[in-house]
């Protein structure tokens, strides 16, 4: 008899896990179970009647590497390449990225000219970053800050303006508590290998590459920076719920779990809502914090760990305007702290993805974001957040740094409460405390998801893959 796996959380990476469980030469029997009433977790869009698309999660994927490469096969699998969207590099919102600095918007730099003078927001040219970059000796501390890391190499500028925003749109959060090594390991190792962070990724890791597909190889030709599907990025999940449900997955929505408990034989016994399931095998997708809840008294090493990765809470305001104009053509653009804490950016959702305007012609759609490690100060308990007051915020917004004034035609406001894990410094040790755990204690328990090592959705599948490698092996 095949065992069973259960499968906790129903969001990319819990769906990824059971996508992967299943493609094996011998499945398990494989339960999902997801506490709310949709699967598909931060992967969320609204689709209106006139045919635009909202989104309330993340709006695009990157291709790149060997977990976006994986992501593209993935979505061949799933027979979604016909509805792939994608930004080749000659468009506007791969080449044009903006800063909002002292009052106006800046162009990121990019190009020779950009390294041989001063290009504002900075006010040195970005050649002598790079020069002190490939001059500095190599850090010795085991971690550091993203900031403090940035600082020592490039320079107090690119550190205070450019990774600070880098930060505030990636991860929603402050570079001075964010740990390097965690966060942007290929910079921390390039400077580990090759002393300078520019000659380490220049010279690169020899890392492998991941499955290949027709996908893969147009988006390397087309140099795409992203893609999003016809229908939102909730078309994802719903592809892999329909995938799953072909091949025997049971999926269970409203069945929170409440504790997990060991019994005699080995098993788990999993307390849901309304009653109890077994499995051989456990894999969490839940957010660490709420994985640390259902663990039983003996792990409780294990749930202290859990509980000290932090998260923050973004609040998602998605703007159409009709009959309005943006100042400047791009993805979007990043606010630093220093300018403002509350608004992390503004993205320009119809630049890249205009497929989603729906019928109206002259139709604008914005998506601004707010909070994230500045949320409880700027806007309080975010499960208590007014929606009139983050619309009011973002309307201000808009209107101060685009220069639109009309109301917007339509308007949604979503609050994600806890949705971005913080790898603070350290992060790696706390990984580590919990890998050691589990094999010391030889829990059949595997844990994926944005909690531990990406936050990106191609972090996630990946994290999901790896997993189900471990346990079945690698030729699954």
């Amino acid at each position: 008899m095949a065992p069973t796996v259960a499968v906790v959380g129903g969001g990319i990476s819990g769906l990824a896990a059971c996508y992967h469980l299943v493609r094996s030469p011998h499945p398990p029997k494989v339960l999902l179970l997801e506490a709310g009433a949709r699967l598909g977790g931060w992967l969320q869009s609204t689709r209106a009647a006139d045919g635009a698309v909202f989104e309330h999660g993340p709006r695009g994927i990157r291709p790149g590497g060997a977990a976006g490469t994986d992501t593209l096969h993935m979505v061949s699998e799933l027979g979604l390449a016909g509805a792939v969207l994608p930004v080749p590099g000659d468009h506007p919102a791969s080449r044009n990225r903006f800063l909002y600095v002292a009052g106006a918007l800046h162009k990121l730099p990019s190009g020779l000219g950009a390294l041989l003078r001063p290009v504002p927001p900075f006010s040195r040219a970005l050649l002598w970053s790079g020069l002190r970059d490939l001059l500095a000796p190599a850090g010795t501390e085991p971690d550091e800050t993203i900031h403090a890391f940035v600082r020592r190499r490039f320079g107090p500028e690119v550190a205070d303006i450019a990774v600070d925003s880098l930060c505030r749109g990636v991860f929603a959060g402050d570079c001075r508590a964010l740990s390097v090594r965690s966060c942007f390991p290929l910079l921390f190792q390039a400077e580990r290998r090759r002393r300078s962070v520019l000659l380490g990724l220049a010279l690169g890791s020899g890392k492998e590459r991941g499955a290949e597909s027709g996908l893969s190889r147009r988006a390397r030709a087309e140099r795409w920076s992203q893609w999003s599907l016809r229908g939102g990025m909730q078309t994802l999940p719903e592809a892999l719920a329909q995938f799953l449900r072909e091949r025997g997955v049971e999926l269970r929505c409203h069945q929170p779990l409440r504790s997990l408990r060991r019994r005699h034989d080995g098993r788990w016994e999993l307390t849901l809502a309304d009653g109890s399931v077994t499995a051989d095998h456990v894999v969490s997708a839940l957010p660490a914090a709420a994985l640390a809840e259902a663990l039983p008294a003996e792990a409780a090493a294990l749930a202290q760990e859990l509980r000290r990765i932090p998260t923050v809470s973004v609040a998602v305001v998605n703007l159409q305007y009709e009959g309005v104009a943006l100042p400047v053509t791009g993805f979007g653009h990043l606010v630093p702290s220093s300018e403002d804490g509350s608004l992390l950016g503004i993205v320009y959702d119809s630049v890249a993805f205009p497929q989603h305007d729906g019928a109206a012609a002259a139709s604008l759609r914005l998506t601004v974001m707010l909070g994230g490690a500045w949320f409880e100060q700027s806007f309080g308990d975010p499960a208590a957040a007014a929606p009139e007051l983050l619309l009011h915020r973002a309307q201000a917004a808009v209107r101060e740094q685009l220069g639109l004034e009309p109301a917007p035609t339509r308007s949604i406001v979503r609050v994600h409460q806890a949705c971005i894990p913080q790898y603070t410094l350290g992060h790696w040790q706390r990984t580590e405390r919990i890998s050691r755990f589990l094999a010391e204690h030889r829990l059949p328990l595997s844990l994926i998801g944005a909690s531990y090592s990406g936050v990106s959705v191609n972090d996630c599948i990946a994290s999901a893959k790896a997993a189900v490698g471990r346990l079945l092996g690698p030729q699954h």
